[in-house]
């Protein structure tokens, strides 16, 4: 068996869609590869989810390296399997003896040693936060356990046209879930490259390197596409004409399926270290 086909029974999401399961599978291994995730490491994985990356880091670290995901999502969250079953079934793999999994828990409540890991992993997760003080307060809190950052997350900036159904869809749920905080949606507060940078300098991260990486085949257009009209179709909109005007652009601009996902990049970032004084 190679390597990806490893990876990729031991998804729960595989004996659904096989093809969809290793086209994410690949997508991450390449994420992986970039930020030279060596056998032996100690990786502490930030909004683990379903598990997708889990698996992959897994991999990458061999059976004698080790990996925590943490999510704060309860067990029974997801569809149409939660991400308690994936978890389990991640877990009852082969790749399971070197994963631990603890769902329904956020970072700010976890305490590790310092430098306990060699690396701490955000991997398309951080738009799912409430705000970007949350993100950067957690930001700050694993660069106590981890020297090294390595991040991937979605560009807002597209560089096509069929990417604006993407680029609509995350939007509109971020629009929903700043005057409804309890939309239930994954996406909550898209931000920019720029706004990422930021970020990271208040959160005491130095960017060593960022790259674009390739999103194209990956189905995440659709899903944000169904769960920005799902959303919209569960909340009253009065007086949010600006919303409702970018609902039918949406609706006008969106296939049935095969949306282009927007650009995504990845970078590898390191403390900041404080200047020496003469």
């Amino acid at each position: 068996m190679t390597r990806e086909a490893g990876i990729v029974a031991a998804m729960a999401a595989s004996t659904l869609d096989p093809a969809i399961q290793l086209m994410q599978t690949r997508y991450r291994m390449a994420l992986a590869d970039g930020w030279d995730i060596r056998p032996g490491a100690a990786v502490l994985e930030i909004g683990c989810g379903q598990g997708d990356m889990t698996a992959v880091l897994a991999d990458a670290v061999g059976p004698d390296g080790r990996v925590i995901g943490l999510d704060n999502a309860d067990p029974s969250y997801g569809a149409p399997v939660t991400i308690g079953e994936s978890a389990q079934v991640l877990l009852d793999s082969p790749l399971g003896a070197r994963i631990d999994i603890r769902l329904g828990t956020d970072a700010l409540d976890e305490r590790f040693d310092a430098h306990e890991f060699d690396h701490v992993v955000f991997s398309h997760c951080t738009w799912y936060f409430d705000s970007i003080a949350r993100l950067r307060d957690t930001l700050r809190a694993v660069g106590r356990w981890a020297p090294r950052l390595c991040f991937a997350e979605w560009d807002l900036c597209p560089n096509h046209p069929d990417q604006l159904a993407h680029l609509l869809a995350v939007l509109v749920q971020g629009q929903l879930a700043a005057h409804w905080l309890d939309t239930g949606g994954n996406v909550r507060t898209p931000f920019s490259r720029e706004t990422l940078r930021d970020v990271l300098a208040a959160a005491g991260w130095h960017i060593d390197h960022t790259q674009t990486v390739d999103t194209e085949g990956l189905q995440d257009a659709d899903w944000e596409v169904d769960a920005a009209l799902e959303l919209a179709s569960l909340f009253q909109l009065p007086g949010r004409e600006f919303l409702a005007g970018q609902l039918d652009v949406l609706r006008s601009v969106a296939a049935e399926k095969g949306n282009r996902p927007l650009p995504a990049y990845q970078l590898v970032a390191s403390q900041i270290r404080p200047s020496r004084s003469a």
